[in-house]
């Protein structure tokens, strides 16, 4: 049996002080009032990021490996991550099946920090396609059909254009246990309609990549907006969105519905300036990732700078910000059972941040993935 003792501490709903945190087989056994010293800091479930490309100089693109998988995990729950989705862009079928295949071995060896796969593309629309590399944009054929079917992937989550995938092919997926958000699209709204009424229930980095609203021709970005039921990813590293932007999403939609994710690339947690990707590079500029045409190519976001992001820049409430990072991410998965609280019998999966909101520690399943250094 561990014991963690914490000065504050926030289930996802309440808050807590002086508690103690009984862990047992990487799970909350039970939670009490602490009898000794504790802990300075907020001990707070671990965030979930759903849109992971890379992070700690690797990216799961280029080698997708278990290595690639660790040293991302690793360089993330430095900034709180204590779960991901790890996402494959648009790339070739050989190398969407390698990626299965090491995400399938993950998942069979209980690999920290790791729930399944997001496959973003290549079933994308070319005039949204941003740094998605063209020459592997196709058509969805039965050969990736069976691949996003596999039932050894865990939580599997697509990001798809639905002009260029039919309501059929998006109600097999949805059948099959599989996310579909909808995303890197020039739809019309009614296009849009269609693929939520089929099974779709997200928006992949809301605004970027879609069809924009307007007066008359509302898009994705309008249906997103004003749909109750679907989740909307958003990229808070206030380069990807403006902050009026941010706000009126947070306005429009129902609460619970909006989630963080960083869309995070390979030099999160490192001094990398820029990196390889596909036939081109993409160099950092600050918190800037550009290609060679001036495009944004994710993001050197984590999900901490998100948290603070949200509570400094947009005045979110610090516990509302803690769920967009953690519960509101798992419900969309439907695994918040087990992830976005601290509760017994939850998975013991937390983060403890200072009162700057900066990580001082992160643990995955009870284990310590990330104590920062006493200065």
């Amino acid at each position: 049996m561990q014991r963690l003792a914490v000065a504050q501490l926030f289930d996802g709903s309440n808050w807590y002080h002086n508690v103690e945190v009984l862990l047992a087989q990487g799970r909350i056994s039970q939670i009490q009032a602490a009898s000794g010293q504790v802990l300075a800091g907020m001990l707070v479930p671990g965030f979930i990021d759903l849109q992971v490309n890379g992070g700690g100089g690797a990216l799961f693109n280029t080698a997708p490996t278990r290595e690639t998988l660790h040293t991302m995990v690793q360089a993330h729950a430095q900034f709180g991550t204590t779960a991901m989705l790890p996402t494959v862009i648009t790339d070739s079928l050989n190398v969407m099946q390698q990626a299965a295949t090491t995400i399938a071995l993950a998942l069979s060896q209980q690999q920290a920090g790791i729930l399944g796969v997001h496959f973003e593309g290549p079933h994308l629309s070319v005039p949204k396609k941003g740094v998605h590399p063209q020459q592997h944009i196709r058509a969805l054929t039965a050969a990736e059909l069976a691949l996003y079917q596999r039932s050894d992937l865990g939580c599997r989550l697509l990001t798809v254009a639905p002009e260029n995938v039919s309501v059929e092919q998006i109600q097999a997926l949805k059948a099959s246990g599989s996310h579909v958000w909808l995303g890197h699209s020039n739809a019309d709204a009614a296009t849009v309609q269609q693929a939520l009424q089929a099974g779709a229930n997200g928006f992949t980095h809301l605004y970027n990549a879609m069809s924009a609203f307007t007066s008359r021709q509302p898009g994705m970005v309008g249906v997103a907006l004003t749909d109750a039921d679907s989740w909307c990813g958003i990229i808070l590293d206030g380069l990807h969105i403006d902050a009026i932007a941010a706000k009126l999403a947070l306005l429009a939609k129902p609460t619970g519905k909006v989630v963080l994710v960083t869309d995070a690339m390979s030099p999160v947690g490192t001094t990398e300036s820029e990196f390889a990707f596909f036939d081109g590079i993409v160099r950092r500029e600050g918190n800037k990732l550009t290609n060679e045409a001036g495009a944004l190519a994710g993001s050197v976001l984590d999900m901490a700078s998100a948290v603070r992001y949200a509570v400094t820049t947009l005045g979110v409430a610090l516990d509302e910000a803690l769920r967009m990072a953690s519960l509101y991410p798992a419900q969309a998965l439907g695994i918040e059972q087990q992830y976005g609280r601290l509760l017994p019998g939850y998975r013991a999966d937390f983060t403890l941040l200072n009162g700057d909101l900066e990580v001082e520690g992160c643990w995955i399943a009870g284990k310590a993935h990330y104590l920062k250094a006493s200065e």
